[in-house]
Parts: C-alpha cells; sequence; structure tokens
C-alpha cells in the first residue's frame, strides 16, 4: 500500500515537473498532474529504458535513471498531446 501512495505522490511531482517544462501547467491540475506522471513513467521505460541503462517500474522510486526516465517519458507524452491539441509541440 505504501508503495501505491509513492507512486502516487513521485508522479504528481514529475508530471507537474513536466507541465512546467512543457507550459502547461495553468491547464492541468493535480490529478492530470499524477496520470501524466504515471503514463509518463511506462511511456519513458518503454521508450528510454535501454538507453538510460535504468529506470525500471519497479525498481527503487528514488533512482535518479528512474527519475528521469519518467520525467523524459513526462515531457514526450505532453509534447504528443499538444502536438494532437494544436499541431505544435509547444
Amino acid at each position: 500500500m505504501i508503495d501505491f501512495i509513492i507512486a502516487i505522490v513521485v508522479g504528481g511531482i514529475i508530471g507537474w515537473l513536466a507541465s512546467i517544462v512543457m507550459r502547461t501547467d495553468a491547464q492541468q491540475g493535480i490529478f492530470l498532474n499524477i496520470i501524466v506522471g504515471c503514463i509518463g513513467s511506462i511511456l519513458g521505460r518503454f521508450l528510454l529504458g535501454g538507453l538510460i541503462g535504468g529506470g525500471h517500474l519497479r525498481g527503487d522510486a528514488f533512482d535518479p535513471k528512474t527519475l528521469l526516465t519518467a520525467f523524459l517519458g513526462a515531457v514526450i507524452l505532453l509534447a504528443i498531446v499538444n502536438l494532437v491539441r494544436r499541431g505544435r509541440v509547444r
């Protein structure tokens, strides 16, 4: 149960940081930040896991490689969403 809570908190923080980088923070609330962080973590692991050499979904939540993979995945996810919604990345 504690792992689930840690995943939600870390996902929310990662999603929030990614939304600041992609300038979508004003459009998102806490719930959407958590969703973006969690889905971004999965996307990052799928796309970048082999390149970064870490980022295991079930690894240490505070491992720098895991956090970097999740953050980059969340940024990629927001870039895709922006591209579909606005026709441009930012």
